[in-house]
């Protein structure tokens, strides 16, 4: 009998850029804010917290359209904020990709661990800013999420299903505390990169906790990984 040799990297991490290495969690925010504002409707974090945080772009906005019972239809809003905040992003990533996050997915790639790093921007105006960081090991994955700051558990498996990894056998690295949750609930393990926006958001259930993404995390998560 012939032995099939594993094609498959063992372990894997996720990095859900746009709100673990860069604060896209505030940049939603003000994206948001200024879409509001347009409309004359009132909009503040509380409100994103109770409204919209986690849920579907549409029937977050819905849900909040009724609420200030304006006039406003939510589809349109729905649309342009989708839309704005892809554009905000592809201005911030490319500035976010920094020597610590260079060195976070160095230390990962060099112990065998596959990195992929997940970003709702569009690819062809922020590869060239990952050129240095893309090789074996390591690959840029669009997600075109529809979700108010985080990712939905589905999302997860997806990006796991298409960059060939196990998701029993991957850490995600995500933004925020619906992040967490709906990597647990995708059967992944999680480490959080908590910054002041999301800092009331539960986080119970992680791995482990950070404030950047650096090589001192990525050695972290390799304990994490037994990698």
């Amino acid at each position: 009998m012939t032995d099939i040799k594993e094609t498959q990297p063992v372990r894997g991490v996720i990095v859900e850029f746009d709100f673990a290495v860069l604060n896209g969690a505030e940049i939603l925010f003000e994206t948001a804010k200024k879409l509001m504002a347009e409309g004359e409707i009132p909009f503040d974090e509380k409100a994103e917290a109770h409204f919209l945080a986690g849920g579907n772009y549409l029937g977050a906005l819905t849900g909040y359209y009724s609420h200030v019972k304006t006039k406003k239809t939510p589809q349109k809003a729905a649309k342009d904020l989708s839309e704005r905040f892809v554009k905000a992003l592809n201005a911030a990533v490319p500035g976010a990709v920094n020597d610590g996050f260079k060195k976070f997915v160095a230390t990962l790639a060099g112990k065998g661990v596959k990195v992929v790093i997940s970003t709702r921007a569009t690819l062809s105006a922020v590869k060239d800013a990952f050129a240095g960081v893309i090789g074996e090991n390591v690959e840029l994955y669009q997600e075109s999420s529809q979700t108010y700051g985080a990712l939905k558990w589905d999302a997860w498996r997806r990006a796991a299903a298409r960059c060939h990894l196990r998701h029993t056998a991957t850490e995600v690295v995500t933004g925020s505390g619906l992040g967490v949750k709906s990597a647990l609930l995708a059967g992944m393990g999680a480490v959080a990169v908590i910054n002041r926006h999301v800092a009331y958001q539960d986080f119970s259930g992680a791995d482990d906790a950070a404030d950047k993404v650096d090589e001192k995390l990525a050695k972290r998560v390799i304990q994490i990984l037994k990698a």
